[in-house]
């Protein structure tokens, strides 16, 4: 399920005053739903878009990176091996999850000279810092952070009223305890879903807390194994 995200109007700036100039970086944790807003910004914002996911991109795509000195040929190859057709000033090319293959973000800087194209990366927090040591970062490139989903963000999902607790907010008068109780609920009930999207639409699903809570162990599990890469102890 795609949820409204604050970082979607965060893009459109982006696009519509720096995308000639810069590339953008989508970069958080893993799992707060940086492939999800990517690909949803590019599908209704572009005419077309290729979306390389370099953590299961063949040898051909990678192969492509070695023409990046002639890239008329590199977007041909692109496009042939995709299937999929660009065109200038119109279209959008993705990389996801760009710490596994730094030979493509170094090509940023090139891609983004040449102007034709505009280009969105998404990148995981810790892989990101770490798989930089051989190659030159772009300064050609925008960064925009991701985070889990806060309070407003929830509740446009869940289909609640923030607007309405915003309002009562700028009253600065209470509103009663049987009111202030229902407002409690709803952000306990936030505190207990959290803002994981996988988490959330598994509330939105109808599934109770347990599996609600393994999605979110599932999620912690990950982040372990990604500490044990930088430091097996």
């Amino acid at each position: 399920m795609y949820f409204k995200r604050k970082a979607y109007d965060k893009l459109l700036d982006w696009k519509n005053k720096y995308s000639d100039r810069y590339a953008v970086l989508l970069e958080g944790a893993r799992r707060v739903g940086k492939s999800t807003i990517a690909e949803q910004f590019a599908m209704n914002e572009y005419r077309s878009y290729i979306l390389l996911d370099f953590s299961v991109v063949g040898k051909n795509i990678r192969d492509c990176f070695d023409d990046i000195d002639n890239l008329n040929l590199f977007f041909l190859r692109l496009q042939a091996e995709t299937g999929i057709n660009l065109y200038a000033h119109e279209s959008l090319i993705i990389f996801d999850e760009v710490q596994l293959f730094p030979k493509a973000r170094q090509a940023i800087k090139h891609l983004v000279a040449d102007g034709r194209y505009s280009y969105l990366e998404t990148g995981s927090l810790i892989s990101i810092k770490k798989n930089v040591k051989d190659i030159l970062i772009p300064s050609e490139e925008m960064k925009i952070q991701i985070y889990p989903m806060d309070y407003e963000e929830f509740c446009e999902a869940t289909g609640a009223n923030y607007d309405l607790l915003r309002n009562i907010y700028q009253t600065g008068q209470p509103v009663g305890q049987v009111t202030n109780r229902k407002l409690m609920r709803d952000l306990r009930l936030y505190m207990a879903v959290g803002g994981m999207p996988q988490a959330v639409d598994a509330y939105i699903e109808g599934k109770n807390f347990s599996d609600i809570d393994m999605v979110k162990r599932q999620i912690i599990s990950l982040y372990e194994d990604d500490l044990k890469k930088i430091d097996s102890s």
